[in-house]
């Protein structure tokens, strides 16, 4: 089955301010039969400037639940978005530089 993974990010300030909220997509991947309570392995996400990109620096993936899982059956063919446990970002603090 193919699912569309999703997460949402806050992006924050030193101070615990929020500045935005996005959600993000991971992108469409076949899997085998999914539930809440899952674990998924994937790159840490960080900033760059202001946008949400895969922190690849680091050696070991970063673990995520599956918090939800929607099926849209108002599009065809239908969509299956799975949602991972939502992040908090900090400007200044998660800066990843210019990704090559």
């Amino acid at each position: 089955m193919r699912y569309l993974f999703c997460q949402k990010v806050t992006i924050v300030d030193m101070n615990e301010e929020i500045i935005s909220e996005v959600l993000f997509e991971h992108g469409e991947y076949a899997s085998g039969a999914l539930s809440i309570g899952s674990s998924v392995l994937i790159h840490h996400l960080g900033l760059n400037e202001f946008e949400v990109v895969y922190d690849k620096r680091q050696d070991y993936p970063a673990r995520y639940k599956v918090e939800d899982i929607e099926i849209d059956l108002i599009t065809q063919p239908a969509i299956t978005r799975v949602f991972l446990e939502p992040v908090k970002l900090i400007v200044g603090q998660h800066d990843v530089g210019k990704v090559i």
